[in-house]
């Protein structure tokens, strides 16, 4: 077992159900098409993750700007797949982040959902904090389950995305990344994949961190990593690997000239829903 200085586990007893967005929280399907493959699936796994029978669910709407809104779909969701205990996180600003005020609910939770929003938000609300430390503790320590969607599943990595739309994304360096909440470190997280057309920025991402794996993944597809690196695809998408370990050549250097990104030799797989995928560690554990 890898081990820090301190003798302590560098692998993670908590599992990530990291979502591409607009999951199934038991709405009419929009298009008829769909009505056959949507359900409720990771959210039911997300609570069946816990282990208990009358799990207590925290859910962080702080990156979006509709917070009372988003809770009230999640707490229907959640009630109907049986969860009785479903506490609501909302943060607008740093300042009233701060401090150790939920650090019993923290504590107590079996397990965290992030709705999405705005994933800059999401990281520089929380960055730093008291509250981000006691998540990471337990996530690395105890059995806590922790879930983003959207914007929320995008903050779980780093680098994450925070701009760089359609209209900019194929320019070379015009896509903006930052440090993310680090949950999954050298993994970068894009959501709404393949529906909002996202291979591009992503291929930037990786062209520029070529340790870096990119997973892009599809709406209503989630993959769930346990011990940090075993990741499984659910739900009724595809999720996309990107690797750059071997690329050969590539023009993100010449970013302010808007030039088109090109990149040579990225590796790419399409996963779907059983499909399991080991994240590489190339990087040493930082002890």
């Amino acid at each position: 077992m890898e081990t820090d200085k301190n003798g302590k586990s560098l692998i993670p007893n908590g599992i990530l159900v990291i979502v591409g967005g607009h999951e199934n929280k038991g709405e009419e399907p929009e298009k008829k098409v769909q009505e056959a493959h949507r359900s409720r699936e990771i959210l039911a796994a997300f609570v069946q993750l816990t282990g208990k029978k009358e799990p207590v669910i925290e859910v962080v709407t702080s990156g979006s700007s509709e917070g009372a809104e988003s809770f009230k779909d999640y707490e229907k969701a959640f009630a109907a797949l049986g969860v009785k205990q479903i506490g609501h996180i909302h943060h607008d600003k740093r300042a009233d982040a701060l401090g150790s005020a939920l650090n019993g609910r923290i504590m107590k939770a079996d397990a965290v959902y992030f709705s999405g929003g705005d994933q800059l938000k999401l990281t520089s609300v929380y960055g730093g904090t008291e509250l981000l430390l006691k998540l990471k503790e337990r996530y690395i320590n105890d059995k806590l389950v922790l879930g983003g969607t959207s914007a929320g599943a995008m903050a779980f990595s780093t680098p994450m995305i925070y701009a760089g739309n359609q209209d900019v994304q194929q320019l070379a360096g015009e896509v903006r990344v930052t440090t993310g909440l680090e949950f999954l470190k050298d993994v970068c997280i894009d959501t709404h994949f393949v529906d909002r057309g996202r291979f591009v920025r992503m291929a930037q991402v990786i062209a520029s961190n070529p340790t870096c794996v990119g997973i892009g993944i599809e709406e209503d597809t989630a993959i769930i990593v346990r011990k940090g690196r075993d990741a499984e695809v659910t739900g009724s998408g595809v999720i996309i690997i990107i690797e750059g370990f071997n690329i050969t050549d590539s023009n993100i250097l010449n970013f302010g000239s808007g030039e088109s990104i090109q990149i040579k030799n990225l590796n790419v797989s399409l996963l779907a829903k059983g499909s399991k995928y080991q994240i590489p560690l190339h990087n040493p554990p930082h002890i």
